[in-house]
């Protein structure tokens, strides 16, 4: 497993709206998701920490009502590496198949 290059960063974060990235502690990408409520919310992360447990690669993340604030980053290469943009992709299609909040 390798960090990625600043350069590859930046090209796959396209594919990733909604994701940040931040220099800070080598490189992390975070994203913040809405759902209608708390049940959601809390579906959305039990689907998530299953797939990251199949993976053996787990965010970091909070949650607050109907929020849910995702952070990635890999600390065996202390920056991004290919797991991290994977399970973005991954979080990103599980919360693809939730209802969006009322605006």
């Amino acid at each position: 497993m390798n960090k990625l290059d600043p350069k590859l960063i930046n090209e796959l974060l396209t594919e990733l709206p909604g994701w940040r990235f931040s220099a800070e502690r080598g490189g992390l990408i975070t994203r913040d998701v809405v759902f209608v409520d708390f049940a959601q919310a809390f579906g959305f992360m039990t689907q998530v920490a299953l797939i990251a447990e199949k993976r053996n690669h787990h965010p970091e993340w909070s949650n607050v009502y109907n929020r849910v604030t995702i952070t990635l980053t890999t600390h065996d290469v202390n920056g991004l590496s290919m797991n991290d943009i994977e399970l973005a992709r991954l979080a990103d299609r599980a919360y693809a198949h939730f209802d969006a909040p009322p605006v």
